[in-house]
């Protein structure tokens, strides 16, 4: 596969398609209700990482098996599938679902692709993104809700 996964590198293109859209159409960016500057920080150095890991082929990391390989592209595939879907549907709801849904399923894909590609340090990445993200993601949510 040499130093660069094509796939992961498609993933992340897909994943951040509705993400471009939201800050184009939102030039001021979202409010952020929940303000926590570690769990912040931790979130971004997990999510860089997660990225550069995800398209960065890593000596020692890669698909142990043809099975691992098709197992990657299907749980990627669906997962990447899932997250543009409740983009979509939810696009204009702000609600604690969406925002759940959305940081559930590319920390799921993060960890998943981690496992599969045998690589620890991304596995390491999406332990740090994921419940940084999960956490964010919940709280402006539901403090959302209660300024409404």
């Amino acid at each position: 596969m040499g130093w660069i996964n094509p796939y992961g590198l498609a993933v992340m293109a897909v994943i951040m398609v509705p993400n471009i859209v939201i800050a184009l159409r939102c030039r001021d960016g979202f409010k952020n209700y929940w303000q926590n500057r570690w769990v912040e920080r931790l979130e971004q150095i997990g999510r860089f990482a997660c990225f550069a890991l995800m398209i960065v082929v890593l000596p020692g990391t890669g698909f142990g098996s043809d099975e691992a390989f098709a197992a990657y592209l299907i749980a990627d595939g669906g997962l990447t599938l899932a997250y543009c879907l409740i983009w979509m549907v939810c696009f204009r709801k702000n609600s604690v679902f969406r925002a759940l849904a959305l940081s559930i399923l590319p920390s799921a894909v993060f960890l998943v692709s981690g496992a599969l590609m045998r690589s620890v340090p991304l596995i390491i990445a999406a332990v740090i993104f994921a419940p940084c993200h999960i956490a964010i993601s919940y709280q402006n949510a539901v403090l959302a809700e209660k300024e409404e």
